[in-house]
C-alpha cells in the first residue's frame, strides 16, 4: 500500500488552536457597488447596479467573474472565542483550520461591526431585498443574497451554491384557527431546500470555505461529518458539486431510509457506525484531529453564518416586521444560536429595532437542554438520548449547549418539550391542515400547544415555527402513525385506508356514511 505523506506531516494539526501570525488573504468580490462614503436611505437603491443580459456564450459565474470590482469592500470576519471576555485579543483568519480557542471552548464567526455600519439599515434592507429572486451568482441565493454579512471576503468564484434559501414562509391559517385559536400563525418552511432540510444554509457556505482552502493549497483532502441524516445530505450534495470528496459516520439503523440514501447517491464515503451519534460525533473529532479532513458539524462556527440567514429572511418576508416568537427545534443546538444571532445582527446594523423571543423545542427522550432550563441554568448534565421519531434531534450532548444558552437568555427565551405522542399528534394535526411535516417540526408545535395552553403565548401574538425538514425524508413514522402501529401510542388522528369491496354498492354505502359524518346536510 501506498503512503502518503499528507497523512504524516506534523504540519497538519487540527485539533487545537494556535495564535494566527499570518496576514489574513483578502480577495476581490463580484459584489454590488459600495460607495466610500456611508450611504443614506434615499440614496440605498441609486448604488446597487442593474445588469443587461449577459452574452450568449457566457455564464452566470463567467459574468459575476467579469464584473468583479477592483475596490476592497472593506468588510471582514475573523474567528474569535464564543463568548470572549472584551478584553481577549485572540483570534484566527478565516483560512485558516481550526474549531476551538485555545482554552477549549467553542469558537464563533465576528464580523466588522464598523464597517458595516457604514451603510445605514436602510441601505442593507434594499440591498438585501433588490437580490431575493434573482439569478445573478451567487445573489440568488437566500444565504449568498447577505454574503457582505456571512462571508464577505470570499471571491464569489469559490461559492458551491444551488440556490438554497428563499424558503416559503407558511401561513398557516387553518391550523392556527382550527387547534390554537391563532390568526397570525406562520410556518418558514426551510425543508423546502436542495436536499430537504435546513442544513443546506449552513453547508453552502462551509464548502464554498473549503473549495477556497483548497484552492489556496490547504491541506484539506475531504470534508467529514458526523450526522443522524441531514447533515450528511447537504455535506454530500456540496461537496459532489464541488467536487470534493466526503466522508459520513452515521449511526447504525438509527436514520431513515430516505436519509440513509442521500449521502450514497451523492457519491459520499459513508461509515455506518455501532453507536448512537454522540459516539459517531467523538469519533469524527478525534478522526479530524488526526487527518486531513476538514470538520463539518456544527462545532464549525462557519456553518451557523448560513444558518443565520433564514432568521434574516423571516424578517424580509414580513417587509422588516419583527414577530414576537419563534420556536425551532433544538437537537445539537446550534439552529438556536444561529437564529439569535441573524436577528440580533439585524438589530445592530440598524434593521429593525427589536428581536423576537425564542422558543427552543426538544423531544423529551433527548432533552438536555429542557433539563438544564428547567434547573435553573444549573450545572449542565448530557443525557443519554433515547429513540425519537425526531430522530435528528436525538442528541444527548450538544455541542453547541453553550450557544444556546446564550441565545435564550438574551431573547428572553423558553425551552420546552415533546413526548413521542405529543409530537407524533401535532404533526397529524398539521398534515390533515394541508401541510406534511417532519417529526421535528411536531416537536416545535408541540411546544407551541403547551406555550399557548399556559398563556404565555397569546393569541393575537405573531408567531412562527421553524421547520427544518420535508416531511417525504419521514413517511414511515407517518405510515406508522396512520397504521396504528405504534407502541404505546393512541393515534388518536390517524386516518388509515377503508377496506371495500369492488362493487358500487358497498362503495355508494361506505361513501354515504363518510359523507353524512362529516355534513349531516347529506
Amino acid at each position: 500500500m501506498v503512503s502518503s505523506t499528507v497523512f504524516q506531516s506534523p504540519r497538519f494539526s487540527f485539533s487545537s488552536a494556535t495564535k494566527s501570525t499570518a496576514k489574513p488573504i483578502t480577495t476581490t468580490t463580484a459584489a454590488v457597488h459600495f460607495p466610500i462614503r456611508a450611504c443614506s436611505s434615499t440614496e440605498a437603491a441609486g448604488s446597487i447596479k442593474t445588469h443587461h443580459r449577459r452574452p450568449a456564450d457566457e455564464n452566470i459565474r463567467d459574468e459575476a467573474r467579469r464584473q468583479s470590482s477592483g475596490n476592497h469592500h472593506g468588510f471582514s470576519a475573523v474567528y474569535v472565542p464564543f463568548n470572549a471576555d472584551p478584553s481577549s485579543t485572540e483570534s484566527y483568519s478565516l483560512d485558516e483550520i481550526v474549531y476551538r480557542s485555545r482554552s477549549g471552548g467553542l469558537l464563533d464567526v465576528s464580523h466588522d461591526l464598523d464597517a458595516l455600519k457604514k451603510y445605514d439599515g436602510q441601505y442593507w434592507r434594499s440591498l438585501f431585498d433588490s437580490r431575493v429572486g434573482k439569478t445573478t451568482w451567487p445573489y440568488g441565493s437566500g444565504v449568498w443574497s447577505k454574503k457582505e454579512w456571512v462571508l464577505p471576503e470570499i471571491d464569489s468564484d469559490d461559492i458551491v451554491s444551488a440556490f438554497e434559501g428563499n424558503s416559503n414562509l407558511f401561513w398557516a391559517e387553518r391550523f392556527g384557527k382550527q387547534f390554537l385559536g391563532m390568526n397570525d400563525l406562520w410556518v418558514k418552511h426551510c425543508g423546502i431546500s436542495h436536499t430537504g432540510s435546513f442544513k443546506d444554509l449552513g453547508m453552502t457556505v462551509l464548502v464554498s470555505q473549503v473549495n477556497r482552502l483548497r484552492k489556496m493549497n490547504r491541506p484539506v483532502v475531504g470534508v467529514g461529518c458526523a450526522s443522524t441524516g441531514d447533515t450528511s445530505a447537504a455535506l454530500s450534495a456540496y461537496c459532489a458539486a464541488a467536487g470534493i470528496p466526503s466522508i459520513v459516520f452515521l449511526p447504525a439503523n438509527r436514520i431513515s431510509i430516505a436519509q440513509l440514501v442521500q449521502p450514497i447517491a451523492n457519491g459520499a464515503f459513508v461509515l455506518s457506525l455501532d453507536t448512537d451519534f454522540d459516539g459517531c460525533m467523538q469519533l469524527i473529532r478525534e478522526v479530524t484531529a488526526e487527518l486531513p479532513i476538514y470538520l463539518a458539524n456544527s462545532l464549525n462556527s462557519l456553518r451557523l453564518e448560513g444558518q443565520k440567514t433564514a432568521a434574516i429572511e423571516i424578517l424580509q418576508q414580513f417587509d422588516w416586521e419583527v414577530p414576537d416568537w419563534v420556536i425551532v427545534p433544538g437537537g445539537n443546538l446550534g439552529n438556536i444560536y444561529a437564529f439569535y444571532k441573524g436577528f440580533h445582527m439585524c438589530k445592530e446594523l440598524g434593521l429593525v429595532d427589536r428581536i423576537p423571543r425564542l422558543v427552543c423545542a426538544q423531544a423529551a427522550n433527548a432533552n438536555p437542554l429542557y433539563l438544564h432550563y428547567k434547573s435553573g441554568w444549573g450545572e449542565f448534565k448530557p443525557v443519554k438520548a433515547n429513540t425519537t421519531f425526531a430522530s435528528a434531534i436525538q442528541i444527548g450532548d450538544p455541542v453547541s449547549i453553550d450557544r444556546a444558552v446564550y441565545a435564550l437568555k438574551n431573547s428572553d427565551g423558553i425551552v420546552e418539550e415533546a413526548t413521542e405522542e405529543e409530537l407524533m399528534d401535532a404533526t397529524a394535526k398539521a398534515d390533515s391542515t394541508g401541510m406534511f411535516i417532519c417529526p421535528h417540526t411536531g416537536v416545535a408545535l408541540t411546544a407551541l400547544f403547551k406555550l399557548r395552553e399556559s398563556g404565555v403565548i397569546r393569541p393575537t401574538d405573531r408567531t412562527v415555527v421553524v421547520s427544518t425538514a420535508h416531511g417525504l425524508k419521514f413517511t414511515q413514522s407517518k405510515i406508522d402513525y396512520h397504521s396504528k402501529d405504534i407502541p404505546d401510542i393512541a393515534c388518536r388522528f390517524a386516518n388509515p385506508p377503508v377496506q371495500v369491496k369492488a362493487d358500487f354498492g358497498s362503495v355508494m354505502d361506505v361513501l354515504k356514511k363518510y359523507l353524512l359524518s362529516r355534513d349531516p346536510r347529506c
